[in-house]
């Protein structure tokens, strides 16, 4: 059977002017065919010969065979650019002469030309081949990586009760669980990481944070970097709100009085009356 999305290989069971047939056999019936446009086909190419073939549906919606490289098939991911857009969605460019296209309902932020797309390759239900940005059951489970581990991965979707779900190597299952997931996010954003737990399913959990003792250092910079924004005087405390705290540092309450607490001790900033103010270095 002549599988859609897929790299088979074929057998010439016609020929005409305007390029070949091919089938599964010689004796593979007018429904059984694929055109193979001349252009496509190689040269002296003759009746009975096989050929690996992609297939996919041409602007008619017809099955067409081809002899180009797709960047990939049903079932696998791939990154790929936006090359347009419309009011149905996004066409992506995978290296045939139809562009691969991204309903709205299927991209789990809104693209634009030249986004770069971690999707999936798919069978929907009208038998057309489509691109999905949820890719959560195409990821491997499999990863080489260990607790502890350093990983690049990109950010596919942010789900407000699960967290934020990454593709390590745009390739492997993870997810910074809700509770780690302060921060800012954005769905297409490349970032290293660390391996903070390798499940028994495989899945991975990670953290854009470093270990507490690093990390405290990094965020204290952060922080006082803000209080300098603030010309000097924070207008709030480490009591304010834990919505304030996340608007403005993008961290939670816990880490911003750590942090708070690591420039106390280090003589860079004091508090008073419900304000941080920064000390000046003599």
């Amino acid at each position: 059977m002549i599988q859609l999305g897929k790299k088979q290989k074929l057998q010439v069971v016609k020929k005409v002017e305007f390029g070949v047939y091919v089938g599964e056999g010689p004796q593979a019936g007018p429904s059984d065919r694929v055109l193979l446009p001349a252009k496509q086909a190689p040269k002296g190419i003759k009746e009975g010969d096989e050929l690996e073939v992609f297939i996919y549906k041409d602007s008619s919606d017809r099955p067409i065979a081809t002899t180009r490289e797709p960047m990939l098939q049903v079932g696998e991911t791939c990154v790929l650019t936006v090359a347009q857009t419309s009011k149905m969605g996004a066409f992506l460019d995978w290296g045939l002469e139809k562009d691969l296209f991204l309903p709205f309902r299927e991209q789990t932020t809104k693209v634009r030309v030249g986004d770069e797309c971690l999707v999936a390759l798919y069978v929907d239900k009208s038998q057309r081949l489509c691109g999905t940005m949820k890719v959560y059951h195409y990821l491997s489970t499999d990863s080489p990586y260990e607790a502890g581990a350093m990983v690049k991965g990109r950010i596919y979707e942010i789900s407000e009760r699960f967290g934020v779900f990454v593709a390590v190597d745009d390739r492997y299952s993870a997810l910074i669980p809700h509770q780690e997931a302060q921060g800012k996010y954005r769905v297409g954003d490349v970032l290293e990481f660390r391996v903070t737990e390798v499940k028994e399913d495989g899945k991975l959990n990670v953290s854009a944070k470093q270990k507490a003792y690093l990390q405290i250092d990094e965020d204290a910079e952060m922080v006082l970097g803000v209080i300098e924004e603030f010309a000097g005087v924070l207008p709030f405390d480490d009591k304010a709100s834990p919505q304030v705290i996340e608007r403005e540092f993008s961290l939670s309450k816990n880490a911003f009085k750590r942090a708070v607490g690591r420039l106390l001790k280090a003589q860079k900033v004091r508090i008073a009356d419900g304000k941080i103010y920064k000390i000046e270095q003599i």
